[in-house]
């Protein structure tokens, strides 16, 4: 039976991979995990989720980027530098999700090419703080896009998710949003943060979940509140780093 965690677009299909002699590229971090049913959950996540999960398509080259990130005797430097680069990976990825339309253009020689151009409407969200993280590699790819932010942290007496902050295009309503946030592991921020989208017009459908890492509940959480939501991420393991963003911006 073929897993349900779809792969992006680009990623070969099952008959294309039997044929070349490879394995289907659903895999999951092989990290040790404390829980010895971790495995499992992910697995049964595969059969729960549906469609709305993918995975960027799995090389070494990932794999060596998301091994640096978890490993502890990683330098500052270093990490950033990795976490910059799966970034990229994953906003790229994010962009090809996102509508095009047909356009025609005259070359520098007089020709006509006939080539695509993104559809109007779409913006980046950012969960701070360590969704701020992602900002720049959205910028290096689309140098006019707006971003807005949001900020939640948890209540000290409740523990509950709060939003002290939030600031969007006026006309966040009509854009496709890109929503950033690198590691999911429970999923409450993000919920709450889509809620307050949703409040400002934003559907569902309308919203993308760029992340790095996700953990089977957060995704799970996340797509069982909101099932018309898209998730994109690299990796789906029971241990999320989530010393992420103390790394990322030297507060550690």
């Amino acid at each position: 039976m073929a897993a349900i965690i779809m792969p992006c677009q680009n990623q070969p299909s099952a008959p294309d991979q039997a044929a070349a002699g490879h394995p289907r590229q659903l895999r999951f971090s092989e990290v040790e995990s404390p829980d010895s049913d971790g495995h499992e959950e992910v697995a049964a996540l595969q059969l729960q989720v549906g469609a709305r999960l993918r995975l960027l398509p799995i090389n070494d080259q990932i794999r060596e980027l998301q091994t640096i990130i978890r490993d502890r005797t990683t330098s500052r430097g270093d990490f950033v530098f990795s976490a910059d680069r799966l970034i990229r990976l994953v906003v790229e990825e994010g962009l090809n999700q996102l509508p095009y339309t047909e356009c025609t253009v005259t070359t520098p020689t007089g020709y006509k090419y006939e080539g695509v151009k993104f559809e109007k409407g779409n913006c980046g969200v950012s969960i701070m703080r360590s969704g701020e993280a992602m900002e720049q590699g959205l910028r290096d790819c689309c140098r006019s896009i707006r971003i807005g932010k949001i900020l939640i942290q948890s209540d000290e007496e409740t523990q509950q998710a709060k939003v002290y902050y939030a600031k969007f295009p006026p006309d966040i309503y009509r854009r496709k949003v890109l929503l950033m946030y690198p590691i999911l592991s429970t999923g409450n921020t993000v919920i709450e943060a889509v809620k307050v989208l949703i409040e400002h017009g934003v559907q569902p459908s309308f919203i993308i979940l760029l992340s790095l890492f996700s953990t089977p509940h957060g995704a799970k959480s996340i797509i069982q509140e909101f099932p018309e939501i898209t998730i994109l991420t690299t990796e789906v393991h029971p241990v999320a780093p989530t010393h992420f963003g103390q790394k990322y911006f030297g507060t550690d």
